[in-house]
């Protein structure tokens, strides 16, 4: 899971570039990426960090030009310690092309053997993005031969880009000279919008991952992209677009809603905060039906995303909301935390219990979700200590149970700690005295009673359904092998990325 943007204007763009990635930040930390274009040109620079890090202001002034993309990246496919890996990607023909996406192509390993030995493209990296951007550049060079570039070869590519690929992918590419392309998979599994400003110059078109990237750079959300449709802005500001999929279905990944993007985001019509809010709702029914609220002394969150769950759980529930942890936020993020070890106790260094909200309570925590458990089980323990009664845990979310093919890092089930598991074994294993989990037919009805259009939700890592149809155990198990083969760190520690990236939650 990835934040791109692209931007397209009549003034310089790096800054603006800059501004929506540190808003996009949450959706990864591992590096970060700014291209930008002047006339047939590009200037590039990416590195491994975040992005204050990553751009200092020699960097920026580098970074002439009028149009311009940035992603900032979370691995979930290739490397996670190669320079190389980092987007945005670049090939030189036909035109000159620069890419970034968010997502996961599930069909990745076959396209490469096709570009290898049929289409005679040369990859250098393991990454998913650059046969990605080899396999968009072979079909631009087919679409546009002998021909000019205009938007009806462009939108021809996406066509048959969409009937190579399969898995997620959002995409924002530029090609020299010509202008901004976008596209969404034809499932619209991962998430992309359109914003419009107003420079002094003429309008400004923005693409972003998420609605706060363009709300928070002065641009107003024009709409969604929809699954499987194109965008292509040329030099001079004019807009077309195409719906470049034959059956096209709008399914976003519900986890979007349950934890990965900003509540301040709105995602294909509906509020990620209200989708939060309803979620606690739903949840308080299932506390109801699990165990008496007299039980219950206070409801407290684990810091942050779960907040807006766990205030309507306790409004529902008529019990009192506490903040009973407190976040440091100096401190490295949990998931880049070499080995198992150390990211346990950067959880008591992340977060600190207060005492008084604890002390001689029974206290209902309340997670967005539970993954792996060992956060779980060591923030359970946490409220022990500081004085609590009994420790109740609700989750959010329904048991994550399957691995997650579409870009969030899940890939094998033994690292997930519900697959395989009953819920009063899970509740063993975390220490607590209850467990309540969310339903999925009722997290999902909380999403799509906000828009009418949402007929499906991508929610396979809760209930196994695969909705792109190309996935097999055999496909599970490349996965699981290229998992235990990754490099370790510096520190010679195995890199899990497995805990999501969000930087408002622990897990």
């Amino acid at each position: 899971m990835c934040g791109i943007v692209g931007v397209i204007s009549a003034t310089p763009v790096n800054q603006l570039i800059y501004d929506a990635l540190l808003l996009l930040q949450h959706r990864g930390q591992d590096a970060a990426g700014i291209v930008t274009g002047m006339g047939t040109k590009f200037f590039m620079h990416k590195a491994r960090g975040m992005v204050r890090d990553v751009f200092r202001t020699r960097n920026m002034r580098s970074l002439p030009g009028n149009i311009g993309l940035g992603q900032v990246r979370y691995p979930t496919a290739g490397n996670a310690y190669s320079e190389e890996e980092a987007q945005p990607f670049y090939v030189n023909a036909p035109f000159g092309l620069v890419l970034v996406h968010n997502g996961n192509i599930t069909n990745a390993h076959a396209l490469k053997k096709e570009l290898f030995g049929i289409d005679r493209r040369h990859l250098n990296t393991e990454s998913d993005t650059e046969a990605l951007i080899n396999i968009l550049a072979h079909e631009l060079e087919l679409a546009a031969r002998d021909l000019p570039l205009t938007p009806v070869e462009v939108f021809k590519a996406v066509s048959a880009v969409h009937r190579r690929v399969k898995g997620s992918y959002a995409v924002v590419a530029l090609i020299a000279g010509y202008g901004l392309l976008a596209f969404r998979d034809p499932h619209g599994i991962r998430p992309l919008c359109l914003g419009k400003g107003e420079g002094a110059n003429g309008p400004e078109w923005m693409v972003a991952s998420e609605s706060v990237a363009l709300e928070g750079t002065g641009h107003q959300l024009v709409r969604d992209i929809a699954p499987g449709e194109a965008l292509f802005i040329t030099m001079d500001g004019e807009l077309h677009s195409q719906q470049c999929a034959t059956a096209p279905s709008l399914n976003p990944c519900v986890f979007e809603y349950v934890y990965l993007a900003r509540p301040d985001s709105v995602i294909d019509g509906v509020s990620v905060y209200h989708a939060r809010l309803n979620m606690g709702e739903t949840l308080a029914q299932r506390v109801i039906s699990t165990m008496p609220p007299s039980e219950i002394d206070v409801v407290i969150p684990i810091p942050e995303s779960s907040r807006p769950s766990a205030m309507q759980l306790a409004q529902k529930l008529g019990k009192p909301y506490r903040e009973g942890f407190v976040k440091n936020r100096y401190v490295g993020r949990t998931f880049i935390m070499p080995g198992q070890a150390v990211r346990k106790k950067s959880v008591r260094q992340k977060l600190n219990a207060i005492g008084m909200e604890f002390k001689g309570r029974n206290v209902l925590l309340v997670d967005d979700s539970i993954v792996r458990g060992t956060t779980s089980k060591e923030i359970v323990q946490m409220a022990r200590e500081a004085g609590a009664n009994k420790v109740y845990m609700a989750s959010a979310a329904p048991p994550v149970r399957y691995p997650n093919v579409y870009g969030i890092d899940m890939p094998t089930s033994s690292e997930l700690i519900a697959h395989d598991r009953t819920i009063e074994e899970i509740r063993q294993y975390i220490g607590c005295d209850a467990l309540i989990y969310q339903d999925v037919d009722a997290m999902k009805r909380a999403v799509s009673a906000l828009n009418p259009a949402l007929a499906s939700l991508e929610a396979s890592c809760f209930d196994g359904r695969y909705i792109t149809g190309d996935v097999s155990a055999a496909d599970f198990e490349a996965m699981k092998t290229q998992r235990a083969t990754q490099p370790q760190d510096e520190e010679g520690a195995e890199h899990s990325r497995l805990a999501l990236p969000n930087p408002t939650s622990a897990h």
